[in-house]
């Protein structure tokens, strides 16, 4: 089994436990209507001021969210974009989002297979937005590879918001990395039931077990490299050096 479809393993169980809960970890339990509004919620504080700060257009013809999970946000992109691809490697997510959102037509649920977006064509996108989803990646290359599929897809014009882990900072004492150490090296290698067990063993949750939680961190000068180097313009980069580091920016127009 390759990490792609490990990751995607890893997901749906999730999905299956706690769908929300894992999806937004500050709470154990949500119901819907607590879980949507916070959507709502981190659209206003953390979305707007970015996109009205960097002269970012809130609304258009398409938009992609990349991990979109059961949809706590995506109802809120329905209510300002024509249309809405929203986009998660777990059926069992895209199952509970399509239940969910039943009664909202504009909005398309794509599978996608691994570290690219082939599903999309060139050009496709206005706005393209991710949160929370690149850090859980368990490779700055497969988070390399995102985001020059986000770049190939947008159109020229076309701009980003996304969300990453700009920090390697410890966030755990020495005894909780050694830990979780061991849980993620087992992963690593593909001894996955004997990861979660591990976990079982330490205290530790095991479905949270493997580097499809705790992903890589990415500096943020290789993003605005990287960025650049695939055709777009970084406007603005927020929370440098932190967990939830933020950049956004616009695809160049083409000369």
């Amino acid at each position: 089994m390759n990490k792609t479809a490990t990751m995607r393993r890893d997901w749906d169980d999730r999905a299956r436990k706690n769908a929300f809960h894992y999806i937004a970890s500050w709470r154990e339990e949500w119901d819907l209507a607590s879980f949507l509004a916070s959507g709502e919620e981190d659209y206003s504080k953390f979305v707007l001021p970015v996109l009205e700060r960097c002269r970012i257009p809130t609304t258009g013809r398409v938009m992609v969210e990349l991990g979109c999970g059961a949809g706590r946000m995506t109802q809120t992109f329905a209510q300002r974009y024509e249309r809405v691809l929203a986009i998660d490697l777990s059926s069992e997510m895209l199952q509970r989002a399509r239940e969910i959102h039943s009664q909202i037509k504009n909005i398309l649920w794509l599978r996608v297979g691994g570290g690219d977006l082939a599903c999309l064509a060139d050009d496709t996108a206005d706005f393209f937005f991710s949160y929370l989803v690149l850090q859980h990646l368990p490779s700055q290359e497969l988070a390399f590879s995102y985001i020059r599929e986000m770049l190939r897809l947008m159109r020229p014009g076309g701009s980003f918001l996304f969300q990453f882990n700009g920090s390697r900072k410890p966030t755990m004492n020495l005894r909780g990395r050694l830990a979780w150490g061991m849980v993620d090296a087992l992963w690593s290698v593909q001894l996955l039931s004997l990861s979660r067990k591990t976990a079982s063993l330490l205290g530790l949750d095991p479905t949270a077990a493997g580097k499809s939680w705790r992903g890589a961190a990415i500096n943020a000068n290789r993003i605005v490299e990287l960025v650049q180097a695939n055709g777009g313009e970084v406007r603005e980069v927020a929370g440098e050096g932190t967990p939830i580091a933020w950049c956004c920016g616009v695809k160049k127009v083409r000369a």
